[in-house]
């Protein structure tokens, strides 16, 4: 797998905030940025997974049980919006 650059230009405000959650988690920002949309695009396709999933089975959100019902089973969609 090759990589790419992908060049941004932002605020003066916004790298300045970049600059400060990616040295909490002592991260460069760039590291920051992609790290992030990686979480996204990953949620992203989850979602879309769970929707495809509940379409086939039939189901709705509404018919999923509660996390907290089954012990030690969680709620596909819990956090996902």
């Amino acid at each position: 797998m090759g990589t790419d650059v992908l060049s941004l230009r932002i605020d003066g405000e916004l790298l300045e905030r970049l600059r400060q959650h990616a040295s909490k988690r002592g991260m460069s920002v760039q590291d920051y940025v992609v790290r992030t949309l990686i979480r996204d695009d990953f949620d992203e396709r989850f979602k879309a997974a769970v929707d495809e999933t509940e379409k086939f089975y039939g189901g709705t959100e509404r018919s999923l049980p509660p996390a907290a019902d089954h012990a030690g089973q969680v709620n596909p969609r819990a956090g996902i919006r």
